[in-house]
């Protein structure tokens, strides 16, 4: 009988696949090293099996004893399906960042969760580094993991997924793409091929927000680079231990939105169903398809599953309140579309400017149309509202008619979206859309900006 003692058996041999739409501009042999095949749906899988064993080996995990880490989700699934196997208890330490999805499947495995947010700096006692490390401090009988510093990481990806990517290709591999976060993928699978073969180039996917890219190119830690981004698994604000920078040749940088929509491509076009780094890594391979030539043979690294972000990148609403989402947006209609059952908030001329601010207030809005039983006769935004403050105290207790400027330009739903960007101007910050059923919409700078992709 063939079967495997448990379920840490089935860890690696991931399938190497040609990808094709997708790649279609790339002019060379292009791979993906699909690593959602392994039982815990991502390439973490690898290396926690082997830190966990080392620190078994040497002492520092002892029986019984609780396996705390910082993970941004994969690594944590990876440390609790060898904990489940091995009797260890898991705290894994996860931004606010990260999908419901990764939180909620590190909860089914038995992990315990704590979550910290992801806006702040590494030192801060808030930050998932900085957690982690005091949990450590705190519980008895305890390892902290430290998969970015834990060399164990890189040796994994050194002794596992180079060699089977080496065999894979037939030793014919001629570059290696992979998203850069803790650094291990990159440096073991990187130390390995240049082991073989030292022309081979390894490249890695950097993220808008994080440090890797120019401090490789210029050996700068710039914290000015530092700010908080949505993709996840890749890019950090720290120096791992395991980049080892110089077996890497080169950096791209990929937006948030483009690894977003990536993800979605590579199911769409491959029929692929892979996260978030997945998408970027695409993009990032697209952005140096100069260096490819038709010999060439690409592979690609597809980190995890994408089940783990079907309420992020696969959900069209959040993609949507992002700007993520590739939409035509052509006509007043388009840019409305979304919230035009939302009733259009007025006020009348003898109202008090009180009525006006407060409405603003309750609604959140910044411009207020002011009609009277004509139609509409003016406006008012918080800017003027502000300024006739300033110059009298008592203003709100005048009526609106007092203080209004002129009404806003009314385009119809068909009016292109170029036409109705022209009316707004200094003196203007809103249009009002005719939606031809006796109401009227608006159209304020915020969402022409919102519309742009």
């Amino acid at each position: 009988m063939d079967f495997s003692k448990n379920i840490l058996e089935t860890i690696g041999n991931t399938p190497l696949v040609k990808l094709n739409k997708i790649v279609a501009e790339i002019d060379a042999l292009v791979l993906a090293k699909v690593e959602t095949f392994n039982p815990g749906n991502s390439v973490k899988d690898r290396m926690a099996v082997k830190m966990i064993e080392d620190a078994e080996a040497d002492g520092r995990l002892k029986p019984g004893g609780t396996i705390i880490e910082g993970t941004s989700g994969n690594t944590g699934m990876g440390l609790a399906l060898v904990a489940i196997i091995k009797g260890y208890k898991l705290i894994c330490v996860i931004s606010d960042k990260q999908s419901k999805e990764k939180m909620d499947i590190l909860r089914a495995v038995g992990a315990k969760v704590v979550v910290c947010p992801t806006d702040v700096e590494p030192t801060d006692p808030r930050s998932y580094y900085s957690v982690s490390k005091r949990l450590a401090s705190e519980t008895p009988n305890s390892w902290y993991v430290n998969q970015y510093d834990n060399m164990s990481n890189s040796l994994a990806h050194y002794e596992q997924t180079g060699p089977e990517i080496w065999k894979q290709t037939d030793g014919k591999i001629t570059h290696f793409v992979v998203g850069v976060g803790t650094g291990g993928t990159i440096s073991g699978v990187g130390r390995f091929l240049k082991e073989k073969n030292p022309n081979i180039k390894i490249w890695g996917i950097d993220t808008y927000g994080s440090v890797f890219k120019k401090y490789h190119e210029t050996g700068i830690f710039d914290e000015n680079e530092i700010y908080s981004y949505i993709t996840e698994g890749i890019g950090e604000d720290i120096l791992p231990k395991n980049v080892d920078f110089s077996l890497i040749d080169g950096f791209t940088k990929v937006t948030d939105k483009d690894a977003a929509v990536y993800t979605r491509k590579i199911a769409l076009e491959e029929a692929i169903f892979v996260g978030n780094s997945a998408g970027a890594c695409i993009k990032g391979l697209l952005q140096l398809k100069e260096h490819f030539k038709p010999d060439d043979v690409v592979v690609v690294l597809f980190h995890d599953s994408g089940s783990r972000y079907v309420g992020k990148m696969f959900n069209d609403d959040w993609m949507r309140e992002r700007g993520f989402l590739e939409e035509n947006v052509t006509k007043a209609e388009d840019v409305i579309k979304d919230h035009i059952d939302k009733q259009l908030i007025v006020v009348r001329t003898e109202e008090l400017v009180s009525h006006a601010i407060e409405r603003m207030r309750k609604y959140k809005i910044s411009q207020i149309p002011v009609v009277d039983i004509n139609g509409f006769v003016g406006s008012v935004d918080e800017t003027d509202l502000f300024r006739s403050y300033v110059a009298d105290k008592n203003v709100a207790e005048k009526p609106i008619k007092e203080v209004m400027g002129k009404p806003f330009p009314i385009v119809k739903l068909g009016t292109p979206i170029e036409e109705v960007s022209k009316l707004f101007t200094k003196e203007n910050d809103a249009v009002l859309v005719d939606l031809e059923n006796g109401n009227h919409h608006i159209i304020t700078k915020y969402d022409i900006i919102g519309s742009i992709k």
